[in-house]
């Protein structure tokens, strides 16, 4: 009431000073309510605020305050505090969309708003943290969804999009960047095969609108003597709609709309950011490879999904490629005048691996491996150590008590 009595008057109305202060006090309020529940109902209150300005230039000095109120006490928020904090940013931008809806999408409105939102938000010289920027541009196409999915057409989604085109093409910050490209124009492209679908049901419905509104004016064109079906207004069957009507009515619930895009104004005008002299390399190379993926879209062509990059210049994966260079630097040590037995058994002998790497730290060439029948006292005893199961059953010729009598003292007598 304070708020539609004071803005009511064109000299009336509040400062920014003033604005500043009321925000304090609002932020502070959502901070100290801990129970979910009146949390969302308090930040359905507050961001509901904006409509009780009477005039539109109050309008955008309030959501002006509050992104600034933001930006200062964000860094003062802990962790446990945040969910209702990202919670009170979605349910402004949404009453501030509604707010556009209101005045009928209005051009000069909407450049009015989104310069506010560029000017406090994303571009460079804003004081808002990272946290809020990367909210901002997470929940934006979700909440243009829900406000102006049935009401706006391309045209008017390409110019609401504008501001994202300017700054992916212009920021230094590889974080802005990489959330601009993901979540607006990378979402553009994943949601291609819905808006496409939605559009055909919509051309399709509206076909069908026109054939049987010519069927109708055909039929009482050949039948004039013919009494009206409309049941009377008073009876029962005049209330009751239609069954496919209802059952239109309820797949309207049950759908999620999607907006629509012209894929190919949407990469011209980020061809035209992107190929500006100043725009930085590594923004040029970003945005081309979704000027790519829209131009295939206004061509017809969805890209492949769940499909990462690396798996088109690699399909076998990495361990299998490490396993090929594995088996390939073995088949070259195996011609270095190697038997053919000994190629064999490589594989298998974890003493064999050993002495290869010996053999490429430059230390003494391999021995070659005696027979279980063989004498020599030092190749049984490494061949003890080894942790294989059978390894006695193997060497049963050799005879070990012997061999320990060399190594007592008296033996060396």
């Amino acid at each position: 009431k304070y708020i539609v009595a004071r803005t009511q008057r064109a000299e009336g109305g509040f400062t920014h000073d003033e604005l500043l202060k009321v925000w304090k006090g609002l932020f502070y309020c959502m901070w100290m309510q801990d129970k979910p529940l009146l949390q969302e109902e308090l930040g359905r209150t507050i961001s509901q605020l904006v409509h009780a300005f009477q005039t539109t230039e109050a309008q955008h000095l309030f959501l002006q305050t509050f992104w600034q109120t933001m930006n200062r006490e964000w860094p003062g928020i802990d962790r446990l505090r945040l969910d209702k904090f990202y919670m009170l940013m979605r349910m402004v931008l949404h009453e501030a969309l509604t707010v556009l809806q209101t005045q009928g999408w209005d051009e000069r409105q909407t450049e009015r708003l989104l310069e506010l939102l560029t000017t406090e938000i994303l571009h460079p010289d804003s004081e808002a943290p990272n946290g809020v920027k990367s909210h901002f541009i997470e929940i934006f196409l979700e909440e243009l969804t829900k406000v102006g999915a049935h009401e706006l057409t391309a045209d008017q989604n390409l110019r609401l999009i504008g501001p994202f085109c300017t700054i992916a093409a212009q920021t230094q910050d590889s974080l802005v960047l990489h959330n601009i490209a993901q979540g607006i124009f990378e979402t553009i492209v994943e949601q291609a095969p819905l808006a496409i679908e939605e559009l055909m049901n919509e051309l399709e419905e509206e076909e069908l609108s026109e054939e049987e509104e010519l069927s109708e004016e055909e039929e009482e064109a050949q039948e004039p003597g013919l009494l009206s079906r409309e049941p009377p207004k008073g009876s029962v069957c005049g209330t009751q709609r239609p069954l496919d009507q209802q059952a239109g009515d309820d797949d309207e619930d049950g759908t999620s709309t999607v907006l629509q895009f012209d894929y190919k104004a949407v990469a011209d005008r980020l061809f035209e950011m992107a190929s500006r002299q100043d725009t930085p390399p590594q923004n040029r190379k970003r945005l081309y490879k979704v000027i790519r993926k829209l131009q295939a879209l206004a061509e017809g062509l969805f890209p492949e999904p769940d499909i990462p990059e690396e798996a088109y210049r690699n399909p076998r994966g990495g361990r299998r490629v490490r396993m090929k260079k594995r088996l390939s630097g073995s088949q070259l040590q195996d011609k270095t005048g190697r038997h053919a037995k000994e190629a064999l058994h490589s594989d298998s002998s974890p003493g064999f691996t050993r002495r290869r790497r010996r053999q490429r730290a430059g230390g003494d060439p391999p021995v070659p491996r005696e027979r279980p029948g063989g004498h020599g006292g030092r190749g049984a005893p490494r061949r003890q150590r080894r942790p294989r199961v059978g390894a006695k059953a193997k060497i049963a010729g050799c005879q070990e008590p012997k061999a320990k009598r060399k190594r007592t003292p008296e033996g060396q007598k």
